[in-house]
């Protein structure tokens, strides 16, 4: 297990640098510290493909409220989902999660951590109907994913996911990183994967995208990014050059969209992770997908870096 976290270490701390910004298409807002509260929903869900029939097998956990704070790069939310619990559908079953982010949204770097577990799932068909439940079903994933911003003196994340900057023109930029992940999933009898109740993969990989941002006008934008790639896995990382390499696409879409004024902001956005741990093969395995997401509606003060002390005095 240290393995995987060293490579989780790898990941998370990258060489960050200052770089200059095009002015005319960036700028910056000069309050580094900023609260936000926020209705959030996180969740991972699995896709389990067999004999050609598919079954997504989703969480029942509500939307949660939430606080944060953003200090320059770096957002770090805690939330509270007992709240909303008048959400959740009763005959879903219980969903016990714990899922913490972590995301940076730097000037040529942005880094993702993931830390998710999930305990008790449900299935369901197009209608919302015929309910089945898996309460013994869990799933683990440990994941680092990053990636380098080629345009960063025109395009800039922080303006659509930070809101530390603004993006005063339209502008895009081509991406360019990579992953690392581990899954863990078992259950005591519902989960099936090669004649076992539990599945173990580890892999990393490259990938490629873009991202671009619509100035739409002074108050309003839109941003949107995609990333595809292909990532290396097996069931240890100690297999790697003893046992047959499987190679997985991965698919990291994000959106985002708002209101800006100098202190306040209102606005949406939505990430979502999508990773294969197994594809089908003559053994009668199943594909096997993992899709892990974060939808968020937020209001954010911006504020002063002391708002509370370290002012000047005013001259009497």
């Amino acid at each position: 297990m240290k393995s995987y976290f060293s490579f989780l270490l790898l990941f998370a701390f990258p060489l960050f640098c200052n770089a200059q910004i095009d002015t005319t298409y960036i700028k910056p807002f000069e309050n580094k510290l900023s609260l936000r509260t926020y209705m959030s929903m996180k969740l991972i869900s699995m896709e389990k493909e067999v004999d050609g029939k598919v079954k997504n097998f989703m969480p029942n956990n509500p939307m949660s409220l939430g606080f944060g704070v953003s200090i320059n790069n770096t957002i770090i939310n805690l939330s509270y989902g007992y709240g909303l619990s008048f959400m959740k559908d009763k005959e879903k079953g219980r969903t016990k999660a714990l899922d913490f982010q972590i995301h940076n949204y730097g000037r040529k770097f942005i880094i993702d951590l993931f830390v998710q577990k999930y305990h008790g799932f449900y299935t369901a068909d197009n209608n919302d109907k015929n309910i089945q439940l898996y309460p013994d079903l869990n799933i683990q994933q440990y994941g680092a994913f990053g990636q380098y911003v080629f345009n960063n003196k025109k395009f800039s994340y922080k303006a659509a996911f930070n809101q530390n900057e603004k993006q005063l023109k339209s502008a895009g930029s081509f991406l360019l990183g990579g992953g690392v992940y581990f899954t863990k999933i078992d259950s005591d009898s519902s989960f099936v994967h090669k004649d076992k109740n539990s599945l173990r993969n580890f892999q990393f990989g490259v990938s490629g995208g873009y991202a671009y941002t619509w100035a739409i006008n002074k108050r309003w934008f839109a941003s949107g990014s995609v990333t595809v790639g292909a990532n290396f896995g097996t069931e240890r990382i100690d297999d790697f050059g003893k046992k047959k390499i499987e190679i997985y696409p991965t698919v990291f879409p994000r959106i985002a969209m708002g209101y800006n004024k100098e202190k306040w902001f209102l606005g949406l956005s939505y990430v979502n992770n999508l990773i294969f741990s197994s594809f089908s093969d003559n053994n009668d395995s199943s594909n096997i997908g993992l899709a892990s997401g974060n939808f968020q509606i937020a209001y954010i003060w911006r504020l002063d870096s002391n708002p509370f002390w370290g002012r000047k005095k005013p001259n009497k």
